[in-house]
């Protein structure tokens, strides 16, 4: 075998290996390397919600998922973001509003740095704006809120809606 194929080949063979390797490694959000993720403190009864269809002329819809802090100590919340610029959330607890939260690079992330007390409830306000891409967003849609606690791994609320015209 030639010399430069055999180069050619093994140079593959590596990149193929570290595109691997590193794919198959992340740090979960909120962590740092070399921490082992806690338990999630906060729990929600519902993390998935199908809107079914939605109508971009008819506007924005609305959900709420209920999250409870479970473990016997109070719970931070540092951060609500949202996967997609088209879903804003809100964190609703003690009758107030905190937000609205969305997608990283967009505006409104921020610290929120609001404690939950052992067994409280709260809720996340999700709104979905199905007209937010324009005529190309016709068809199925997933999105996530992320809900970040000073420890363990975020919280993800999940939601599903086929956009329709």
């Amino acid at each position: 075998m030639n010399k430069q194929i055999l180069i050619t080949i093994s140079g593959i063979v590596i990149a193929i290996s570290a595109f691997f390797l590193l794919a198959n490694y992340s740090v979960p959000t909120g962590q740092k390397s070399g921490d082992t993720p806690g338990p999630l403190v906060l729990l929600a009864p519902e993390t998935f919600y199908d809107f079914g269809d939605v109508s971009m002329a008819k506007g924005n819809v609305m959900h709420n998922f209920k999250i409870v802090n479970n473990s016997g100590q109070p719970a931070s919340i540092n951060r609500i973001y949202t996967s997609c610029m088209c879903t804003e959330a809100k964190l609703m607890m003690g009758g107030e509003s905190f937000g609205p939260y969305g997608m990283p690079g967009h505006g409104l992330v921020s610290s929120i740095n609001k404690t939950m007390v052992p067994g409280s409830e709260a809720d996340i306000e999700t709104v979905f704006d199905p007209a937010a891409h324009g005529p190309a967003g016709v068809g199925p849609v997933e999105r996530i809120i992320y809900v970040e606690t000073e420890n363990g791994a975020p919280l993800e609320l999940k939601f599903r809606a086929n956009v329709t015209p």
